[in-house]
């Protein structure tokens, strides 16, 4: 399980030290290199919730056994590759694949937690997110590490041991589970198709925002009606958005993980860029400054997550990501390393908090029969809060990362911020989670 879902982190870190040596490999500018990156994260961001749909229909096996299968595709297409396009392709088939294993871990971490009785089991999830986090830390690195050793196709190659790897454990340890289709469902192509439509559409006008990309937003609104109006008529819809409506809490979970990623990818992309071109830092120092905010996160996440309390760690979380944003106001291009540190310390906490939280909320919050889908849904929000950080950073740093634009970006970071504060604080429900008295019922 644990293996499975480190592909996903693993290729989206170490693709950053690769889009300069691929640029001059294909003769490519830094906008076309981009889709290196785009292309992965739309990919998975629609392909999470729709396999973790097929994995909740037809059990976890079969789709990580498949999925994992296409990495090892992905990343023979990939070592092969003659072109841009095509390595583009390979990083969309990346994408795909590495969408089923986070869906079919948390499945058949809710299997076995009903056929054991152990209702909340904080040391899988707790594994499974500490996990992510020390891959998507460590992937950088790696793959300067193999660029170093074979050159950039070196990260596509990494991917088709760790494929085989999967396919060897999976056949050997995952359950076969009966499908859960019952008569007369089928699958929900349409709702997929326009939900597809919906998300793509959506996520390439945030990447460009701009009046010549009038016709993605409209084509968003027309297919998010279609797709609205489909999953309220049809028998079996892809997302049962009439059940959805009624678990306000679960809705308050995906706003959450949208809040939080948006401001911690907006720290992440914006105070990296500063670094080095406002603050004048060489790439490797950038780095180290950079070190004791995922080794912050990391402790955090592995000290807190023995609770399945989420409450407090997410009220925490909110609080600390509004200190991390306001301590940029501190920052200028004269400031010293310790200062610098600090703040990334800071921030470190709430990706340590955020995160782990929001996992384990929806893990008691979703419909058991439902709980692949609703996972692949929660990524999918993380990847929209990447997208929009993203774009933030574009708008507040158009010439370069100057401090001044580090300031306005922090201005954007603190309001999304406080508003995920302001969600967190008042949700009642989310103090049941992780107490004695549910846990015993």
């Amino acid at each position: 399980m644990v293996l499975g879902s480190v592909l996903n982190p693993i290729n989206s870190s170490m693709i950053a030290v690769a889009l300069v040596p691929v640029g001059l490999a294909f003769g490519a500018p830094p906008a076309e290199t981009a889709w290196l990156v785009s292309g992965l994260y739309l990919a998975t961001a629609v392909g999470q919730p729709v396999i973790g749909r097929l994995v909740d229909t037809y059990g976890p096996r079969r789709l990580y056994l498949a999925g994992t299968a296409l990495v090892g595709l992905a990343g023979l297409v990939g070592v092969l590759a003659p072109s841009l396009g095509l390595l583009v392709v390979a990083r969309v088939l990346l994408g795909i694949g590495t969408s089923a294993a986070y869906p079919a871990a948390m499945h058949l971490t809710r299997s076995e937690a009903e056929r054991t009785g152990r209702s909340s089991p904080t040391g899988v999830l707790t594994v499974l997110a500490v996990a992510n986090q020390t891959i998507a830390v460590v992937g950088p690195t790696l793959g300067g590490l193999l660029i170093g050793l074979g050159g950039w196709r070196a990260i596509f190659v990494v991917n088709i041991p760790l494929s085989l790897a999967c396919l060897v454990l999976g056949a050997a340890r995952l359950p076969a589970a009966v499908p859960r289709r019952v008569e007369g469902e089928r699958l929900d192509r349409v709702g997929i198709a326009l939900f597809a439509v919906l998300l793509l559409a959506l996520m390439l006008f945030v990447m460009k925002p701009g009046a010549a990309h009038w016709y993605l937003p409209v084509l968003a609104v027309l297919a998010g009606a279609a797709f609205a109006l489909r999953e309220t008529r049809v028998r079996s819809p892809f997302i049962d958005l009439r059940a959805l409506a009624r678990n306000r809490p679960l809705i308050a979970t995906y706003l959450r993980q949208l809040l939080g990623y948006t401001a911690s990818y907006a720290f992440l992309y914006g105070y990296t860029q500063w670094l080095e071109e406002g603050r004048g830092l060489s790439a490797a120092a950038a780095g180290l400054i950079l070190l004791p905010l995922s080794l912050s996160a990391l402790t955090v996440s592995a000290v807190t997550g023995r609770s399945a309390a989420v409450h407090g760690k997410l009220v925490v979380g909110a609080a600390v990501q509004m200190l991390a944003c306001a301590a940029l106001f501190a920052t200028t291009s004269g400031s010293p390393a310790l200062l610098l540190v600090g703040v990334g310390v800071l921030a470190g906490v709430p990706q340590g908090l955020i995160g782990i939280g929001n996992q384990t909320a929806l893990y008691h919050q979703a419909d058991p029969a439902a709980i692949a889908a609703a996972a692949g849904l929660l990524r999918t929000f993380m990847y929209l809060g990447a997208m929009a950080a993203s774009a933030a950073n574009a708008a507040f740093f158009p010439h370069g990362a100057t401090t001044g634009g580090l300031h306005h970006l922090a201005v954007f970071m603190l309001g999304g911020a406080a508003l995920l504060f302001l969600l967190v604080l008042p949700d009642r429900s989310l103090g049941r989670i992780g107490s004695p008295a549910v846990e015993g019922n």
